[in-house]
């Protein structure tokens, strides 16, 4: 069933850093394009806060330049020295999330930066580290439990509830709106797309690498509206029911159906600190136990037709690993306490 429902939206700032984020990228790649330079200084001089953003990104890409010279290059964590020696130097909230964002599109280094120098954790209202799960309540009382290496703003007023999914994952347990606006729906915004419902339980989930986002509803119903960012704030909404799976994209939803990643996985056992599977791809298992623990888990890809079932702790990634080799044709080996790979057992 479909509805037209007016969605008023207004853009955070954030966009206008991350904009900025992008000229100060291409100029250091492209410096000899004289039109790029004119296309940017026609957008520095468009808005007087698109100036503004531009200063505050070159101040910070400065700072962080600064303190990675000073460093040996070869070892890797010493550019998470080099942000919080430049956060000291800048109001934390709002300039550490820039500075994160220029590292990561500036100067990646892959694994390393993905997982330990995560940008939306700096700007987060609440925020969990990997392996680390939280629960918080809203003044409203809706419930948030924020899943391993998940980060979240929230926006609430007489006007809106806001949640704004940055990274990871958030179960969401939405109460009724205020006394003075007792109809007031919850919203969560991700890059993908606007989920809202006036009371409904549901997690979300950002899926980086297919560009999506996926809703789970465990109770009630919650509206879609995909692609935001994109179009005019008038649009019609999909309804994701009780004991359903979708996955939101920037062009529209689709409900998960038997050959989507991830069947045999229960949305919401994570909630309860474990993982219930059921005939589950061990790749695609191995996968979601490396959200949990921290350092590197890889594995050999010919392990995609061995099936796993069962109910797993989420706790100790390390224990989980060592059932499996126990019940699978299945080793593990490791390099150090942060480092495994999972292969099948030689013969």
């Amino acid at each position: 069933m479909n509805a037209f429902v007016s969605v008023p939206l207004r853009r955070h700032d954030d966009d206008l850093e991350r904009q900025a984020i992008y000229w100060l990228v291409k100029l250091q790649s492209q410096p000899d394009n004289f039109d790029l330079q004119k296309r940017c200084n026609a957008w520095r001089h468009e808005r007087a806060e698109h100036e503004q953003a531009w200063q505050a990104v070159q101040q910070t890409s400065g700072l962080l330049r600064q303190n990675i010279a000073r460093l040996p290059a070869e070892d890797k964590k010493t550019y998470v020295h080099a942000l919080k020696y430049a956060g000291t130097n800048l109001e934390r909230r709002k300039n550490m999330g820039r500075l994160a964002a220029f590292f990561l599109v500036a100067a990646p280094v892959g694994w390393f930066t993905e997982r330990h120098l995560p940008w939306e954790r700096w700007r987060a209202d609440y925020a969990t580290e990997t392996g680390q799960q939280r629960d918080i309540e809203l003044p409203d009382g809706t419930l948030l439990t924020l899943n391993t290496d998940s980060a979240v703003r929230v926006r609430f007023s007489e006007l809106q509830r806001t949640v704004l999914l940055d990274r990871g994952e958030v179960f969401i347990r939405a109460a009724a709106g205020g006394s003075s606006s007792p109809q007031l729906p919850l919203r969560v915004l991700t890059d993908q797309g606007l989920m809202e419902a006036p009371r409904a339980d549901f997690a979300v989930r950002l899926l980086p690498r297919q560009a999506s986002s996926r809703l789970s509803v465990q109770d009630g119903t919650v509206r879609m509206f995909p692609g935001w960012r994109d179009s005019s704030i008038t649009r019609t909404a999909t309804l994701a029911q009780a004991d359903s799976t979708w996955f939101i994209t920037r062009s529209g939803v689709q409900r998960q159906g038997l050959a989507n990643h991830g069947q045999g996985l229960d949305p919401f056992s994570w909630t309860s600190g474990i993982m219930v599977v059921d005939d589950m791809k061990l790749t695609d298992f191995l996968a979601e136990v490396s959200r949990y623990r921290p350092g590197y888990l890889g594995w050999d890809d010919d392990l995609v037709n061995v099936r796993v079932s069962g109910t797993y702790r989420l706790a100790d990634t390390t224990r989980l690993l060592a059932l499996l080799v126990e019940a699978l044709p299945i080793e593990v080996v490791t390099r150090t306490a942060l480092w495994a790979y999972v292969r099948r057992a030689s013969k």
